[in-house]
């Protein structure tokens, strides 16, 4: 009895909330059109993804830096593209943080870290997002834009919102490794046998020179190479599939998607 009342008050809930928080037709309609990747979806697809929009909005905080304005535009921007990596997971993947830090361009960060002799060392990295465990996570704007729809470049798998939520699931068991949190030990090990040949040969490509799918940038670490991967895996799945089919195999179990045509 309890049960089914918290399930009629939790529905009651939600649907109130996709009220206070739906999408107008014509911004939604634009967001498809900025982002060709997503309005290649099914139209099953396309409402859930909504939905969790539309769920993801009430529940996460915008702030704008040093003036920049976050319109309805720019937040239903990044709430899609947020979205679509749990579109079968499930918005609770992101539970852990609530503030999204929108700058209007990439950002200079101080860093510094210590070598193997204790000698301190300081530099600067230019950052177009940035996803820490517990939140907030930073994404500049410049690099989330599309720019002009007319002149989207379908052929471009850069997609730093993608990029920096697939932080945020590899980091949901407190640990930023390349491995998300899995079911079993046995999907976990499973994972790790892929993941590493698969990085492996990656670096091979990218050591030689050789011209590969995925950002270079995957070469620096495996919680790198899961981040770059997962943005090739929404942006440009048949691609992917085609050049490391057991990579594409793995996260279409993970994500629980096949957005290969």
């Amino acid at each position: 009895m309890l049960g089914r009342l918290w399930s009629a008050w939790q529905a009651r809930r939600e649907a109130q909330t996709l009220r206070d928080y739906a999408i107008p037709e014509p911004l939604w309609r634009l967001t498809l059109l900025r982002y060709p990747f997503i309005a290649t979806r099914s139209s099953e697809e396309l409402t859930e993804l909504r939905r969790l929009c539309s769920l993801f909005l009430s529940t996460k905080e915008f702030h704008g830096v040093d003036g920049f304005q976050v319109t309805d535009e720019v937040a239903l921007a990044v709430a899609a593209q947020a979205c679509l990596p749990v579109l079968r997971l499930g918005l609770a993947a992101y539970d852990g943080f609530v503030g999204i830090v929108m700058h209007a361009g990439e950002v200079v960060a101080q860093r510094e870290f210590v070598d193997e002799d204790g000698v301190v060392h300081h530099y600067e990295e230019v950052l177009a997002g940035e996803a820490m465990e517990g939140g907030p996570l930073m994404l500049a704007w410049s690099e989330v834009d599309s720019g002009d729809p007319a002149s989207a470049e379908p052929d471009s798998i850069y997609n730093v919102v993608i990029h920096e939520f697939a932080h945020v699931l590899d980091m949901g068991d407190g640990l930023a490794d390349g491995v998300p949190p899995l079911d079993s030990v046995a999907e976990r090990e499973r994972w790790l046998e892929v993941i590493e040949a698969e990085w492996q040969w990656f670096c091979d490509q990218v050591d030689a020179g050789a011209q590969t799918l995925i950002d270079p940038y995957g070469a620096e670490s495996p919680e790198e190479f899961f981040a770059v991967a997962a943005e090739a895996f929404f942006v440009a799945p048949a691609e992917l599939k085609w050049e490391q089919p057991a990579l594409y195999d793995l996260l279409a179990t993970y994500f629980r998607q096949d957005p290969a045509p």
